[in-house]
């Protein structure tokens, strides 16, 4: 992989945030990163993203060139030389901040700690497949074992602000609420005819385009989508061949939701292009966005959908109820349950004016609460706090490094 040679930065008066992460590559924690990074005011603050594994081209993204990036190449399994390398690389470079994010991360404070640095910050994003909701024993230990080293927490949802405070015993004055925000530019309703980005003759002004925007993998549950679009030929209140289905995105399951699309003989009204880059022209394509997710954060394709004048039905999990209002901008169905899918989806099918009403509501409130300048806004007010209250015990606080992409290796 590139690097790029790293340059002095002993004169830069600004100090650093290093964002920990797991890996750099298409995601939604991933993409709520880059979007805060690229809409900081850059007098304030330099940034340094190190993924404990790797990084991808997704990394092109960043739009700023003093954000440095490094991987430290953590092996499968347990690693303990990672954090001698986490350890090495904070030392060199010197941190005002480090900011933690997921459980993924969450031994990295206690590394960040040991490294000298006084401001820590960790963030709760979403659940994992193995953990829908934080309910494990082994992990709810872990995130109490840390807490004392935490500085402030940052709770993308309702639902995970209270477990941080319920479950894990942080206190409330040390958990701040920060929902996602949207680039309500680059993400906004169709104007004229519809062009979709798919393949020519797959779907016309006649037909009603059902999408979603995911990763193909267990925890977003895309089979789930598959079958209640396949339980649409039932009682659909228009001709199923109107219909059709767009799932973007990839992983392990896309190939066995194309294996059971073929089997119901409907492959032909869908479409599995894989991951694009051409997201905000895929969404203004659609007429309906559907998230059947097991577990959710604050999922940045619903603020994305919504943004675009999409009205979405989504499972009643995680902070999907933050962002989706029933009978306003969309649906909430239980989650695990296609056939409860195929009910809401039916039931939008039917009142072409009241999705017309609600993705025109959805685009009102992407742009009412869920605005890039109140994340960022957020997120400053997090990192000024830290820094002062460090600055109070610790006089100087040296910055760290200039733009750079740096492999540190294991050996």
């Amino acid at each position: 992989m590139n690097t790029r040679t790293p340059q002095d930065s002993a004169t830069d008066p600004r100090p650093c945030v290093a964002h920990v992460i797991h890996r750099l590559d298409v995601g939604g924690m991933e993409n709520g990163l880059v979007n805060l990074l690229n809409h900081m005011p850059a007098e304030r603050y330099r940034h340094a993203i190190i993924c404990m594994t790797d990084y991808t081209r997704f990394s092109e993204r960043l739009q700023r060139e003093d954000v440095s990036l490094h991987a430290l190449h953590k092996r499968e399994g347990k690693d303990f030389g990672v954090h001698r390398r986490l350890w090495r690389l904070l030392r060199e470079l010197r941190p005002a901040i480090v900011h933690t994010r997921n459980l993924a991360t969450l031994e990295g404070q206690v590394t960040a700690a040991l490294a000298g640095v006084r401001a820590r910050v960790h963030g709760e994003h979403g659940w994992d497949i193995a953990d829908l909701d934080g309910s494990r024993d082994k992990h709810r230990y872990m995130r109490r074992l840390v807490r004392p080293l935490v500085g402030r927490y940052i709770a993308l949802s309702r639902h995970q602000m209270d477990y941080l405070q319920q479950r894990v015993g942080v206190g409330t004055e040390r958990v701040a609420h920060i929902c996602n925000g949207v680039d309500t530019g680059r993400f906004h309703p169709r104007e004229g005819a519809r062009t979709g980005p798919w393949p020519p003759g797959f779907a016309g002004p006649e037909n009603i385009v059902i999408g979603s925007v995911m990763r193909m993998q267990a925890v977003k549950a895309p089979l789930d989508l598959v079958e209640a679009f396949i339980a649409l030929r039932e009682n659909a209140p228009v001709p199923f061949d109107r219909l059709r289905l767009v799932i973007v995105g990839d992983g392990p399951l896309r190939e066995q939701a194309r294996q059971r699309l073929e089997g119901a003989r409907v492959a032909q009204q869908a479409w599995l292009p894989g991951a694009r880059e051409d997201i905000p022209q895929c969404l203004r394509a659609m007429d309906l966005f559907v998230l059947p997710s097991l577990a959710e954060g604050i999922c940045n394709t619903i603020l994305e959908a919504m943004a675009s004048g999409l009205p979405v039905i989504a499972t009643d999990v995680g902070g999907n109820p933050d962002l989706v209002t029933p009978g306003k901008t969309g649906a909430l169905v239980p989650a695990g349950a296609p056939g409860a899918l195929a009910e809401a989806i039916r039931n939008a099918l039917a009142n072409p004016d009241a999705r017309k009403r609600m993705g025109q509501a959805a685009r009102i409130r992407a742009e009412a609460a869920f605005s890039l300048d109140a994340m960022v806004a957020g997120y400053l007010g997090v990192y000024d706090s830290l820094l002062d209250r460090a600055n109070a015990r610790t006089p100087s606080v040296r910055a760290g490094g200039r733009r750079r992409q740096h492999e540190t290796t294991g050996r």
